[in-house]
């Protein structure tokens, strides 16, 4: 499997369906805050509010041409919601998308590395919900995952907030992400627990056969208890069990999250690259 244009599609339009489901998520929970999106050229242009990740678009270049007359429409988008705009733009978008911004008063941010691994189904007789053998390898046992039940949706956002708590700032807004995350479509979250308390959290979204894995949180007190891998581990087997043949994620570019990635078969697809519009 390449990196190409054809792969790039793909994990775009995963990443990108997957945060408008969470901008209508946003819709249903709290209509009043006016969360909406559209779909211009290919791109997804998504509002969640004028200081949420969530609002920025998706898919510029990728499916169809840049023209300014798009763009026009997708500032005027934002502008009449009074909200900055921002592009997530992958490498391999129409080559004519960056003059276009450059032209058009856009400046870069922010660099994000796309990762991705084939998937193949497990050998028959094995449990996608049972990570115990890679906790086990990782030499903690008694780690156990499972998915959460509506009822747990409030459990499983106070634990993914929790595990941010060493940032007191962020802690209403992880939580309120959280709920987002569990209210959404297409979306499947896990919940790890050992000896029975919850001590960390991962997501994971499904669309046209790729897994996109994200909410990754561990609790402070739950961490080098071999949570994440175990995480890992039950979502790449769940994902494989539904068809899908490629997982996702990304990652800032030389982080932590991105070596342990590509330590468990992960290998960058392309870096994308964030645009602001200068205000």
């Amino acid at each position: 499997m390449f990196s190409d244009l054809t792969l790039a599609r793909r994990l775009e339009r995963a990443e990108g369906l997957a945060n408008v489901e969470s901008v209508a998520s946003r819709a249903r929970l709290a209509p009043e805050r006016g969360a909406a999106s559209i779909e211009v050229a290919g791109a997804w242009a998504m509002f969640d509010g004028i200081d949420s990740p969530l609002t920025q678009t998706f898919g510029l270049g990728m499916f169809a041409p840049a023209r300014p007359d798009d763009l026009a429409v997708i500032e005027a988008f934002y502008a009449e919601r009074c909200a900055p705009v921002f592009h997530e733009v992958c490498p391999l978008a129409d080559p004519r998308v960056l003059p276009l911004l450059h032209e058009r008063g856009y400046r870069p941010l922010e660099f994000t590395s796309i990762l991705y691994r084939p998937l193949h189904p497990h050998p028959a007789g094995e449990r996608a919900e049972d990570p115990s053998g890679v906790a086990g390898a990782a030499g903690q046992r008694g780690v156990a995952v499972r998915l959460v039940e509506p009822a747990e949706y409030d459990l499983w956002a106070r634990t993914a907030a929790e595990g941010w708590s060493e940032f007191p700032e962020l802690a209403g807004f992880m939580k309120d992400v959280g709920q987002v995350t569990v209210h959404r479509t297409h979306t499947y979250c896990f919940l790890a627990t050992l000896d029975g308390e919850p001590i960390a959290t991962g997501a994971l979204s499904i669309h046209d056969g790729v897994g996109l894995l994200a909410g990754a949180s561990t609790v402070p007190s739950g961490r080098r208890r071999g949570a994440q891998l175990a995480l890992l581990d039950a979502r790449l087997r769940f994902a494989a069990d539904r068809g899908c043949d490629l997982a996702m994620m990304g990652a800032s570019p030389g982080s932590a999250s991105q070596r342990n990635a590509e330590r468990h078969g992960f290998r960058i697809a392309y870096t994308r690259l964030k645009w602001a519009r200068n205000t």
